[in-house]
Formats: structure tokens, sequence, C-alpha cells
């Protein structure tokens, strides 16, 4: 199993760094990085994993800013990832963190930290122990934030 890890510059967190170093400790697969500048970058990258360096799934890994325009850019880039996975039929694990999400930069890292961490065990789980997930359904995961449970 081959696992790609798309990430960009624009980022303030080396989030491509932190999702190897998990992945390295959940599984024993090969790693692919690609590192692009932008968000709106990914979708091209985690192709390019998946199609030329023959990976099983890819992490996209963004942290769009706090601007409207970084919205737009996010949500582009999301289309582009959904649109990727379906012309490839492959799984991109999409880990945004905005970065009005977090009250200041140490939050901000502490989130990108966790959610790409958090992500990494999901993208190991769908390509090794599917099953895994199966029994997580309806519970309320949340990546990054605490979990929230299910709705009773």
């Amino acid at each position: 199993m081959k696992v790609g890890v798309a990430d960009t510059t624009f980022a303030r967190v080396n989030m491509g760094a932190i999702a190897i170093d998990e992945l390295k400790k959940h599984a024993s697969v090969a790693i692919e990085r690609y590192t692009v500048p932008g968000i709106k970058d990914l979708p091209v990258a985690c192709k390019k994993l998946i199609e030329e360096r023959k990976c099983d799934i890819v992490m996209a890994l963004g942290m769009p800013g706090k601007a409207e325009i970084d919205r737009w850019c996010a949500h582009e880039a999301s289309q582009g990832i959904m649109l990727t996975q379906l012309l490839t039929n492959r799984h991109i694990i999409e880990v945004f963190v905005h970065e009005d999400e977090a009250k200041d930069d140490r939050e901000l890292a502490w989130l990108a930290e966790q959610r790409t961490r958090e992500h990494a065990e999901n993208a190991v789980k769908l390509i090794l122990y599917p099953r895994a997930l199966e029994k997580e359904a309806g519970t309320g995961q949340r990546q990054g934030f605490p979990d929230i449970g299910p709705a009773r």
C-alpha cells in the first residue's frame, strides 16, 4: 500500500510532516509527498500522486486564510478534490484547517496537528481496516476538536 501526502507552502503549519509522522505510527506503508504552493494546486497534486506515483489513497492538507477570498479558494479546491476522487476512483482525505477556526496561533497549530493526525488514522483505516470505520458510524466523530457523540 502507498499513501500520498499533498500539502502546501501556504499553510502556516507543516501538516505534511505531521501526517507522515502519524502514518508511520499506524502502518508500514510507502509514503509519497508532493508539496505545492497553494490550496488550489492540491487537486492536480492528488491526481499526480494517484496516477503517476501509484498511491492507493491521498491526504490533501491545506490551511485557508481568514479572508473571504481564502474561503472561495478553499471551496474551489474542495470541488477539485471531489472531482479528482471521482475521476480516479480513489479516496482523498481532505484535511483543511481554516485560520478562523482558532482564536490564536497556538490554538491554530494545535488544531492543525490534531486534525492532521486524526485524519492520518482515518486514511490508514480506509485502506487497511475499513470495518473499523463501520464501528464508528453515527458516533459524532470530529477531527481536531472533541467528538460530540451520537444524537439521543
